[in-house]
């Protein structure tokens, strides 16, 4: 199973950081947040990864172009520019680096990324380049595959700025993208769903949040995995530092 990660946002609530590099590529322990959401799914055995590029992609392509190298030991032989690995430690990890468009929207980069999952795919994985979980990624995989809609979001429920999702059990009846006011259930990203939703995006202004969401609710084919456990965006600098603290003592997203 592929995973979509969504790393081209412009990431203006944080524009102290997202001034002079992406917001997926700041940093929580010294690593790009983006790293840590590639971990989690490692954990799970999920290795091969779409990142969607926009905003100063190209810092995300450098990041990867050197990942190897300073994962290595190495030892250069400058008489004949030989370099000899005596240790890595890099992922075992396959990642396709797709421009989508510096202003495309959530919807429009998806389906850009869904050009590189093939033809015999069922299920590909899809979250935002800027949120860390202990989701359970396993179970969450298990729940879509019984439940067989088209669609499973993860429902948390921290603060209030997020889309909101009306539930009957683990039926979703609405979507409703950043409601004024609602303490209830959110998106929390961490998607799972057939390829074929494809269908669902118009082009690049489409945003995945809307229309293509909210169809999928009315046609009831959305179910929520609803993750009671920590999940929290890095959205601010606050949100940042709150990350930070919580790496420095025990981090819950950290299962590797």
């Amino acid at each position: 199973m592929k995973v979509i990660i969504l790393a081209g946002g412009l990431g203006t609530r944080i524009a102290e950081e997202s001034a002079v590099r992406p917001k997926p590529m700041v940093e929580i322990g010294g690593k790009p947040i983006l790293w840590h959401i590639m971990k989690i799914y490692g954990h799970y055995g999920f290795n091969e990864f779409v990142i969607c590029l926009g905003y100063k992609g190209i810092m995300i392509k450098e990041y990867f172009s050197h990942y190897f190298l300073h994962m290595s030991d190495v030892t250069y032989d400058m008489t004949t520019g030989a370099m000899q690995v005596h240790r890595q430690a890099a992922e075992p990890w396959k990642v396709s680096l797709v421009d989508t468009g510096e202003h495309s929207q959530t919807g429009g980069r998806l389906k850009r990324a869904l050009e590189f999952i093939g033809p015999g795919e069922e299920t590909v994985a899809m979250t935002y380049g800027d949120g860390v979980t202990d989701l359970p990624i396993d179970k969450l995989l298990q729940f879509h595959r019984a439940h067989g809609k088209q669609a499973t979001v993860t429902a948390v429920r921290p603060a209030k700025r997020f889309g909101a999702l009306a539930l009957e059990g683990d039926r979703v009846t609405s979507f409703r993208e950043k409601p004024e006011s609602d303490g209830g259930w959110i998106n929390g990203g961490f998607f799972l769903f057939n390829p074929k939703v494809k269908a669902l995006i118009k082009d690049d202004a489409t945003i995945w949040e809307r229309e293509p969401m909210e169809h999928l609710a009315e046609q009831d084919e959305l179910r929520a995995y609803v993750h009671p456990g920590f999940w929290h965006p890095m959205d601010t600098l606050r949100d940042r530092q709150f990350l930070e603290e919580q790496w420095a003592t025990n981090p819950p997203w950290k299962k590797w």
